[in-house]
């Protein structure tokens, strides 16, 4: 049985496929709708079996088509106030509310909708949809999803990543890697405090590692391709951090995430190495004082940037289908850059505002997902004539 957008966007919102739960209660409903409508799909488990992406293609089985690439995981609810049920779609003053609305369940519903209409049309090339899981802890499922279509699907050769965008073009965001660090100190009352080592106050110099870097590189004149995006560097970031005992105790133990934001272009090798550099240089500096006492870094995510491409397919026909002719770089990270690095040209375009998502009360405008539809019915229709 078809479904409308609207009806599979209500189904994809009642399932609270937060990342740090399953997302199996979705993935069958969307294998049994689109298997319902003759439909085969292909399913790829994570490691234990506790999640699963799902793809599928229709039309020829010929390469050269063009992929539809949204996730199925959305971010928690917990401490936020909700005016509705996060878990149904609610629809005020021409606003579809619901966690995942934006971000990007809307996506997901078009483009579900879309390869069943596509089905029936004689394509000449492939339509695909790709549904991936850990998103949004780091786009970790990206990667194995790209693996496993290999020789499951025909190779398409565009990827449209339809995070919101406003169904503008996004042609390229910064890339992204991650380190939780845990700063091991040794206690000593802090009237001696030179005896001991602190976790906090080195982990401290850690941090102001970070501010330097942030100054010099903003400080530095950026290139070309750094200069299109805001702000034009790369950027080092703690958000949270924990720890310590008592405030006349040295700290036994301190905690802290450092996240990176690369612009496209920088080595993101190179800037992990550095980084590891100055942690082997202050954990030397912690073991003089006492032997016990260190730092462990553990790598917890890496998001590689979407590179603006020359004469890139993806962008060509996403500008002929919405008319957009501007330049449109973002500094947050999507899968794109994974689809890219897989040999798809690719680009970020999608219906709803970035500055919806994660929100409490979470929106997508009703006009936003008809614009997203009317693009499909487009999209399809080129495919009917290449």
């Amino acid at each position: 049985m078809n479904r409308s957008p609207r009806e599979i966007l209500t189904a994809l919102v009642s399932f609270p496929t937060v990342s740090r739960d399953s997302n199996l209660d979705l993935v069958e409903w969307v294998d049994g709708y689109l298997s319902s409508n003759g439909i085969q799909t292909h399913r790829m488990p994570n490691e234990d079996g506790t999640k699963e992406a799902i793809f599928a293609s229709v039309g020829p089985n010929v390469e050269g088509g063009i992929v539809l690439s949204g996730h199925t995981d959305v971010v928690p609810v917990d401490g936020q106030n909700w005016a509705t049920d996060p878990w149904q779609v609610v629809e005020r003053d021409g606003k579809l509310f619901g966690r995942g609305t934006c971000d990007m369940k809307g996506f997901d519903a078009i483009a579900l909708a879309a390869l069943v209409r596509a089905k029936e049309q004689p394509l000449k090339r492939p339509l695909q949809i790709a549904l991936s899981f850990d998103e949004e802890i780091g786009c970790e499922g990206a990667p194995p999803l790209i693996d496993a279509m290999r020789g499951k699907v025909p190779k398409a050769d565009v990827a449209i990543i339809g995070e919101p965008s406003m169904m503008k073009v996004v042609t390229g965001h910064k890339g992204g890697s991650g380190f939780a660090v845990h700063m091991q100190g040794f206690e000593v009352h802090s009237s001696l405090m030179h005896t001991g080592v602190s976790a906090i106050m080195q982990g401290a110099r850690l941090i102001e590692w970070a501010n330097q870097m942030n100054a010099e590189n903003k400080a530095a004149e950026p290139s070309e391709l750094a200069s299109i995006f805001e702000p034009p560097w790369t950027t080092v970031h703690v958000g949270m951090i924990n720890g310590g005992t008592a405030h006349n105790i040295t700290a036994k133990d301190c905690h802290f995430d450092l996240d990176f934001r690369f612009v496209p272009g920088d080595d993101r090798e190179a800037w992990e190495a550095r980084f590891l550099e100055k942690v082997e240089q202050i954990d030397a500096d912690m073991k003089s004082v006492h032997p016990d006492t260190g730092i462990s870094t553990k790598p917890y995510f890496g998001v590689p940037p979407l590179t603006p491409e020359n004469d890139g397919e993806a962008e060509a026909l996403t500008r002929r289908l919405t008319g957009d002719n501007g330049t449109h770089v973002v500094s947050y990270g999507t899968e794109a850059g994974h689809f890219q690095n897989g040999g798809y040209s690719s680009v970020v375009c999608g219906p709803g505002d970035i500055a919806q998502a994660h929100q409490p009360n979470e929106f997508l405008a009703v006009e936003q997902f008809e614009a997203g539809n009317a693009f499909m019915d487009r999209l399809i229709e080129t495919l009917t004539k290449d």
